[in-house]
């Protein structure tokens, strides 16, 4: 089972079939299930938040609280013996549901790590108050979308949203799965050149280049803070083509139409104030997108105030992130008339 960011839960099963990881069986809230192929390296799916093999469905979940009764019963059969990692520090369990209830996720974390600590003699550590179980604790995730629930066991230490690489960040960073969704949609196949002129941390570049190493990526910030970052990230992830440079986005020191692709996430006011050109709107943006890019590049762009004028949608996808609800578009440059 993958986890993804509502909205892209079709990129992340596209990106399962088309790289043979496995075989789709089908698609619920945030979630993808599949069966993986028997050699497929599951870490190297990059649009999905995480990975689980789901242990336990459970059906007749209701939104009364007779339902903790049935979800620990649940956990009680399963019967996890022995960690899966021998050297994890106890278990912790992360819980989601869609819809209104009588309980919280922390009752439902709690019904389940209870029982599935009982039988391995491991501790079982609560999020509840606020409290965060150590690094090394073997993670468990219950999800009940309608009346069922799914109980899963992450094998790896970390999610798979948390990159390596990541090791500077900035305000306003880019979730990396939607980045590298983003730079799948891009079709990076035939381009050479990828550019973000509001570059952060680095994030969609570096995401890029993992899918497509014959790019050459540039991407120029405002801030030399997230060139700074981007810079570190792109180093820890052995990535070494990469152009970064302070500057303006709406007066990119780039040539007219020489960019294939642009990946650009603009500041959106609430977590990273425009600055420059920008702080009166996005316009010098989207001028400028339009005239490096070539006549038959792609810009792929996490837009919040709706479509910029000037382009042709190719496609969208309404995502889910720190409370909004952007699109994800592909666009093409319009043609100009006369």
């Amino acid at each position: 089972m993958a986890r993804a960011v509502r909205g892209i839960e079709p990129l992340v099963a596209e990106e399962i079939q088309r790289s043979s990881l496995g075989r789709v069986r089908g698609l619920r809230h945030r979630e993808v299930w599949f069966e993986p192929s028997p050699q497929a390296d599951l870490l190297d799916l990059r649009t999905a938040d995480d990975v689980l093999i789901a242990a336990a469905v459970v059906d007749g979940i209701g939104h009364e609280r007779s339902a903790l009764s049935r979800l620990a019963r649940a956990a009680r059969g399963l019967h996890p013996g022995r960690p899966a990692r021998p050297d994890a520090g106890g278990l912790e369990v992360s819980a989601s549901f869609v819809g209104r209830r009588n309980y919280t996720r922390y009752d439902i974390e709690d019904a389940v790590g209870a029982e599935l600590a009982r039988p391995s003699g491991v501790p079982y550590h609560s999020r509840r108050d606020g409290r965060r179980p150590p690094p090394d604790a073997l993670s468990w995730r219950v999800t009940i979308e309608g009346d069922q629930a799914v109980i899963a066991l992450r094998l790896t230490d970390r999610p798979l949203h948390r990159r390596p690489y990541k090791t500077a960040s900035v305000r306003g960073t880019l979730h990396p799965p939607v980045a590298a969704a983003m730079a799948r949609l891009a079709r990076l196949g035939d381009a050479r050149t990828v550019l973000d002129p509001c570059c952060g941390a680095g994030t969609t570049l570096i995401e890029a280049h993992a899918l497509a190493p014959h790019l050459r990526p540039a991407g120029f910030d405002h801030d030399p803070a997230a060139i700074a970052a981007a810079t570190a990230n792109a180093r820890t992830s052995g990535s070494s083509p990469f152009l970064w440079g302070v500057g303006d986005a709406g007066r990119l020191p780039v040539a007219d139409g020489c960019v294939d692709r642009v990946l650009v996430n603009p500041p959106w006011g609430r977590q990273v104030p425009p600055r420059g050109a920008l702080a009166r709107g996005l316009g010098p943006l989207w001028r400028e997108v339009r005239r490096v890019l070539a006549d038959d590049g792609l810009a792929v762009a996490l837009v919040h105030d709706g479509i910029p004028r000037g382009f042709v949608v190719e496609e969208t996808h309404r995502v889910s992130l720190s409370g909004r609800h952007p699109e994800i578009a592909v666009l093409r440059k319009a043609r100009s008339r006369g």
